[in-house]
């Protein structure tokens, strides 16, 4: 009967951590570093609620604006991201600029091999990401979109547009939905190219839309906070399919 009995103890551990491995969690913000080659890459995870291991979900790959660093991740994060992905099911991933060089210029090396660092860590459904950011994010996320198009599924920028474009470059994101947000009030060259590539893409029968928020400056509201439902609106659209 002891015998018994200290077997029958000695599982419970085990099937207790069992258990509770296979029980949903809460939201979390995971800050994590990866190294790729030789660069070490600081980034930030948003798991959803009821994150299951085992489970696929929906992806974004996002990028800070400005200078890129963790500060402006979590800036986009809280501001654009993370209620709305914790709330609909979205894994969200948000690297920071390696040694400080933007994701647009150097920055962009430690892709593709960083994206399959993050699909050997979560199941992410079909192993394609969206990939978004505001500014130099939106900026990013088109050249990293056009560098790696098997990976993704949608461009969204807010503001954005290619990195020296092209028609390769272009021609590389056609198959993917393509989401442009600008101020109606911002500055620089955002609209005009912004417009033009669009119409390109429009033209190649790209799910491509330009849209000019009203009264808006280059820091949007209108896609921040509540308003981030819009976002995540449109990477719900990409299930309908990405061509004309």
């Amino acid at each position: 009967m002891t015998q018994l009995k200290s077997k029958w103890i000695a599982l419970v551990p085990a099937a207790l951590a069992a258990m509770l491995a296979s029980q949903p969690t809460q939201a979390e913000l995971l800050e994590k570093t990866k190294k790729v080659g030789k660069t070490t890459v600081q980034y930030k995870v948003v798991l959803p609620n009821g994150y299951e291991t085992g489970k696929a979900y929906p992806g974004i790959l996002v990028f800070g604006g400005g200078p890129q660093t963790m500060n402006t991740v979590d800036g986009t994060l809280n501001r654009n991201f993370r209620a709305e992905a914790e709330k609909r099911g979205y894994i969200v991933i948000a690297p920071a600029a390696p040694d400080g060089e933007l994701f647009f210029e150097d920055g962009a090396r430690i892709f593709p091999e960083f994206l399959k660092l993050m699909l050997a860590d979560y199941k992410i459904q079909d192993n394609k990401f969206h990939i978004a950011g505001p500014s130099n994010g939106g900026i990013a996320a088109f050249h990293v979109a056009a560098q790696n198009p098997d990976y993704f599924l949608s461009i969204t920028a807010f503001p954005g547009y290619m990195w020296q474009p092209s028609q390769s470059k272009l021609q590389a994101i056609s198959k993917m939905c393509v989401f442009m947000y600008v101020g109606e009030n911002d500055e620089y060259m955002w609209h005009p190219e912004m417009q033009r590539e669009a119409e390109w893409l429009h033209s190649k029968g790209t799910v491509a839309r330009y849209t000019v928020e009203k009264g808006q400056p280059h820091r949007l509201d209108t896609l921040a906070g509540d308003h981030a439902v819009r976002l995540f609106d449109g990477f719900a659209a990409t299930k309908s399919g990405c061509s004309k």
